[in-house]
C-alpha cells in the first residue's frame, strides 16, 4: 500500500523484478556519461545550438547570429557539446561549420521535443 508521500507502508522488495534489473543495472561509467549529457541539455541556450544544427550545419557566426550572442559566448557553449560529442565541426577555409555529430544526437533531441510538446 502507498501513503500520501508516495512512499511504501511496508518494506517489501520485490525480488523477482529488482534482481534482473540490478543484474543489468549500467556502470558507473555509462551512468556518468549519461548525466553529463542531460546536465548539457540543461542549458537553454545548448539547446536552441542542438535545434539550429538539427536543421542545418552553421558556422559560428551563424549560430551568434541566429541566437543573437557574441561568437565568443557561442564558442563556449559549442565547446561543451563537442567535448560531449553532441556536435562535431569541420572547417572550410576561414570558416567553422558545426552540425549534430550523429543520428543518435537527433533522435534524442527530438524525442526530448516530443516530450515536452506532448504535455
Amino acid at each position: 500500500m502507498i501513503d500520501n508521500t508516495g512512499d511504501c507502508e511496508e518494506v517489501c522488495v520485490h525480488h523477482d523484478i529488482v534482481d534482473p534489473v540490478k543484474a543489468n543495472m549500467l556502470s558507473d561509467k555509462e551512468a556518468i556519461g549519461l548525466a553529463e549529457i542531460f546536465k548539457a541539455l540543461g542549458d537553454v541556450t545548448r539547446v536552441k545550438i542542438l535545434y539550429l544544427l538539427a536543421n542545418a550545419e552553421l558556422c559560428v557566426c551563424d549560430i551568434a547570429d541566429a541566437l543573437n550572442m557574441t561568437q565568443s559566448a557561442i564558442s563556449h557553449q559549442l565547446r561543451v557539446l563537442r567535448d560531449l560529442r553532441l556536435v562535431k565541426f569541420h572547417k572550410d577555409g576561414k570558416s567553422v561549420f558545426y552540425s549534430l555529430d550523429d543520428e543518435h544526437i537527433l533522435q534524442l533531441f527530438n524525442q526530448g521535443l516530443e516530450h515536452v510538446e506532448h504535455q
